[in-house]
């Protein structure tokens, strides 16, 4: 059947973390952009909807409860570097309890608040994208 994004586009979502003015960003491990930071986000599974997995990946990946969301709109990455291909949803929320913790040590490295004027580098292009919609 092959895999979303290596062997056909793939259809992901990304969900902006803000809170006091600050981006919540995690360090991937793996490709796409091993080493870059990144919104938390993910592929969607079938028959689920976008706006459901960009909570369910951001609960996973950061392990904060996550309130009531808004889209912001869509990206298409074309990853040259890892040959991927991935058209994605982007959703923001300042609606979230508890303390980001990092859930997935086996693809995520680091978590932190960044300020959206002082961001760490390199930002994935995904994180690049979603920042021209916050400002």
């Amino acid at each position: 059947m092959g895999q979303p994004g290596i062997d056909f586009p793939g259809l992901g979502v990304g969900l902006a973390i803000l809170r006091d003015g600050k981006l919540l960003l995690c360090k991937r491990m793996k490709a796409p952009e091993a080493g870059h930071w990144n919104i938390v986000g993910g592929k969607v599974d079938h028959m689920e909807r976008a706006e459901i997995a960009a909570r369910r990946e951001a609960e996973e990946e950061t392990g904060l409860s996550i309130g009531p969301i808004r889209y912001l709109g869509m990206t298409e990455q074309l990853i040259e570097a890892d040959r991927q291909h991935w058209i994605s949803l982007l959703y923001v929320t300042d609606d979230t309890t508890g303390d980001p913790q990092l859930t997935e040590p086996d693809k995520l490295s680091e978590i932190g608040w960044f300020d959206l004027d002082d961001l760490p580098q390199p930002l994935s292009v995904f994180t690049q994208t979603v920042l021209t919609y916050l400002r």
